[in-house]
């Protein structure tokens, strides 16, 4: 058996709002690496992070890969910082990369604080003082924020994975419409799903691969195999040059993010968890089309949303009924309200009490507290106050799921067809 010394590397917080990628970033990287003889001992990682984290980077993701820790590795770190030197977006303000080496296994403390990175909110400081102490090299710049997730990104365990191809178009075309054949990928969908997923959300006609920021992706295609994509990248056509394109072995989608909490009072803001609740109220929408109504446990209560970018989701929300109890996927965002991103039904409530039915046949009304009930048609009356329990037909399902459209899903969401 032949024991590999391997160098991990680790890249965060390249990218801004008005452009770059931290993928893109690490192609190149590797094409330099590959230029000089240097290979990748397994597909680069694009890892998400907490996506409800207070401070955090586009898509919230690191990158990583892992090469032989050997007289060309010297050469490689070399690569690496002179490529983040010339690719980040250093004139954002928001941008704030961090590169880390590191040297041998990956030891237990590394994949637990990979995992708080995901469920929770880390500080440069924490990241820093952790990485000194297992070892990292560590290199920041500006104020070094990428470090958090550089760290993660090289220790994180892969049980469930996922694999995205990832491609690129040239600079020129950066801020411009992708010249991208919907037809063909409407094809690539009925030619690959399941093996593909998240491709399009057919309900809002939305074109899931392709990116909405100015950033140099031309298409992102999401998969449980590698085949499936190259499968796919055959299909789909594109009017414009692809200048790079690469594979990488992902936790997107695999729902690593949620904890299980013991109790909706056990969860913390920030915090990814499912938690089981009855609903304490009928959804309402308010301005703006946000949907909110609050589940409660024993320990407490706690409001959740569905918001105005998940569309035909609310509707869906809209059915819940008072009484109802859902498992609830989601995390706690700014405003302590947990965002929902899928929800499965435990138990329906079917009974719901209504005013007693006249002799007449006409529906009684209340003749006051505590005075029971009268007939406006004929003028019986009631005494008892008691409503009547009456059997309903539910749309929702018990133990059924119910998700987010494609267009609104979030990266690390588990989608049903992975389910």
């Amino acid at each position: 058996m032949i024991i590999i010394n391997i160098l991990h590397i680790g890249i965060d917080d390249t990218d801004s709002p008005d452009g770059m990628c931290t993928t893109f970033l690490a192609s190149q990287i590797i094409n330099r690496l590959n230029d000089n003889g240097i290979e990748l001992l397994d597909y680069p990682r694009l890892i998400r992070l907490n996506p409800f984290a207070r401070f955090k980077t586009r898509g919230n993701g690191g990158v990583s890969f892992q090469i032989e820790n050997d007289d060309k590795a010297g050469l490689a770190r070399e690569i690496v910082l002179e490529e983040v030197e010339k690719l980040s977006m250093f004139d954002c303000d928001n941008t704030n990369p961090g590169v880390i080496f590191y040297e041998g296994e990956i030891t237990s403390e590394m994949e637990d604080y990979a995992f708080r990175a995901i469920y929770e909110f880390i500080t440069i400081e924490d990241a820093e003082e952790f990485g000194n102490s297992i070892g990292c090299e560590i290199h920041k710049f500006k104020k070094g924020r990428g470090i958090i997730g550089s760290i993660a990104a090289i220790s994180l365990p892969l049980t469930d994975f996922t694999f995205e191809l990832l491609a690129y178009r040239s600079s020129q075309n950066y801020g411009t419409k992708r010249q991208i054949d919907y037809e063909s990928v409407y094809e690539m969908d009925k030619q690959t799903f399941p093996d593909t997923f998240e491709n399009i959300d057919y309900a809002e006609k939305y074109i899931a691969i392709e990116p909405k920021t100015p950033c140099p992706v031309l298409y992102g295609i999401r998969s449980n195999t590698v085949d499936a994509l190259i499968k796919a990248k055959e299909i789909v056509k594109v009017n414009e040059p692809i200048v790079d394109w690469c594979i990488f072995k992902t936790n997107q989608h695999t729902d690593m993010h949620i904890q299980k909490a013991k109790n909706i009072s056990s969860m913390k803001q920030f915090g990814c968890y499912e938690v089981v609740g009855e609903v304490k109220n009928k959804p309402s929408i308010i301005e703006g089309g946000h949907m909110f109504f609050y589940i409660k446990d024993e320990s407490g209560e706690i409001e959740c949303g569905a918001y105005e970018p998940t569309k035909n989701f609310r509707k869906i929300v809209s059915y819940l009924l008072p009484g109802d109890v859902i498992k609830v996927f989601g995390g706690i965002g700014e405003q302590n309200t947990f965002n929902i991103e899928k929800f499965q039904v435990i138990k329906l409530n079917d009974i719901i009490y209504q005013n007693p039915i006249c002799e007449c046949g006409k529906r009684m009304t209340s003749a006051g507290a505590n005075k029971g009930f009268k007939c406006k048609k004929c003028g019986n009356k009631i005494e008892s106050d008691d409503k009547v329990p009456v059997k309903i037909d539910r749309f929702l399902e018990n133990k059924k799921f119910y998700e987010t459209p494609v267009s609104a899903r979030r990266h690390l969401s588990k989608p049903l067809s992975r389910m």
